[in-house]
């Protein structure tokens, strides 16, 4: 069981990192009716990846791997955690004006996006691939044992 757990847990992370570059991509590209029916499509598939991401990796903590006690007693789970819901809470921002666009995208219109608001949701995904960045690293940590401070 816990195989199959780290599997869903590395899977609903491969998931989330693609569809976060995929944003990225897509937020660099003329913006189109397609292209932000697109952009909603793939945020919510970064949604979903991400709620599940954090319920295997959890059930991991709790369940599947060295015990809870281990990962709060060690601070590189800790700046994981940190920089996880730090992303989630920046990706709240462009998720609230991708939904604001389902309107214009229904009639066929595209939605009017000031060019302020289109560069704040491509810096918001580049920190949230930084957060990623972080969280890789500190994943490389606990497995190591570094941080443990129990």
């Amino acid at each position: 069981m816990p195989t199959l757990f780290a599997f869903l847990h590395h899977l609903t992370a491969f998931a989330l990192v693609a569809a976060i570059a995929i944003e990225l991509v897509l937020l660099g590209q003329k913006f189109t009716v397609e292209s932000a029916r697109k952009l909603q499509r793939v945020d919510r598939l970064l949604g979903i990846s991400a709620g599940l991401l954090l319920v295997v990796g959890l059930l991991r903590v709790f369940h599947f791997e060295k015990g809870a006690a281990y990962y709060f007693h060690n601070g590189a789970f800790h700046a994981k955690l940190t920089l996880f819901f730090l992303a989630a809470l920046l990706s709240i921002y462009p998720t609230i004006r991708f939904i604001s666009w389902s309107k214009d995208l229904k009639k066929g219109q595209l939605p009017d996006v000031s060019d302020g608001q289109w560069r704040l949701m491509r810096r918001i995904v580049h920190i949230e691939l930084a957060a990623i960045v972080g969280i890789l690293l500190c994943a490389a940590m606990m497995a190591r044992g570094i941080g443990y401070f129990g």
